[in-house]
């Protein structure tokens, strides 16, 4: 099992103003980089699949594809996101280590708009006090004077800790490498 990493950059530009996609999940305002997203759809139904962690709420036919749809709410340790009317399904194309193309879909509770945000106004992660991990935090930026929390969709996605999590007792495996 290897680490996943996305195929385009999804990384805060440090010289540069990047574009990023911004979503609302559970009341606050997240960003992630535009070029790892594939597409957005909305949400439709899926089919459970026993034995995967909270997180993953199933999978979604996608033009004959299976993608596993991960719960991003859950993600970060908290309830699984209500579905809504707005509910969407963050298409990001991703691979493995061994360089196999991997679509995952993250579950939000309704996109907002994609914005271009300078360099400038993108602060490191903090070190505490945010109610997810700082190592999921890319950074955190200003937009019309409210914070945004930019995502590093690489550390909320990695395999190696999926399967971590699934051999601590708190989840099954989630492999997406079909070796």
């Amino acid at each position: 099992m290897g680490a996943l990493t996305t195929t385009r950059q999804t990384a805060v530009a440090v010289d540069e103003d990047a574009q990023y996609l911004t979503f609302m999940l559970g009341g606050e305002m997240f960003a992630i980089g535009i070029l790892g997203i594939k597409e957005i759809i909305e949400y439709g139904s899926l089919t459970v699949v026993p034995m995967m962690p909270a997180f993953v709420r199933g999978v979604i036919n996608l033009r004959g594809a299976v993608v596993p749809v991960v719960d991003l709410s859950a993600r970060f340790g908290r309830a699984n996101s209500s579905i809504t009317r707005r509910s969407c399904v963050i298409i990001i194309e991703a691979s493995t280590e061994e360089g196999q193309a991997q679509d995952i879909g993250l579950l939000v509770d309704t996109v907002s708009a994609v914005q271009e945000i300078p360099a400038t106004q993108i602060e490191p992660p903090p070190s505490f006090g945010a109610r997810i991990r700082s190592d999921f935090i890319s950074g955190m930026a200003k937009v019309d004077g409210k914070f945004v929390i930019v995502l590093d969709v690489d550390n909320v996605l990695s395999i190696d800790e999926m399967s971590c999590l699934a051999e601590a007792g708190q989840a099954p495996s989630l492999d997406l490498d079909p070796r």
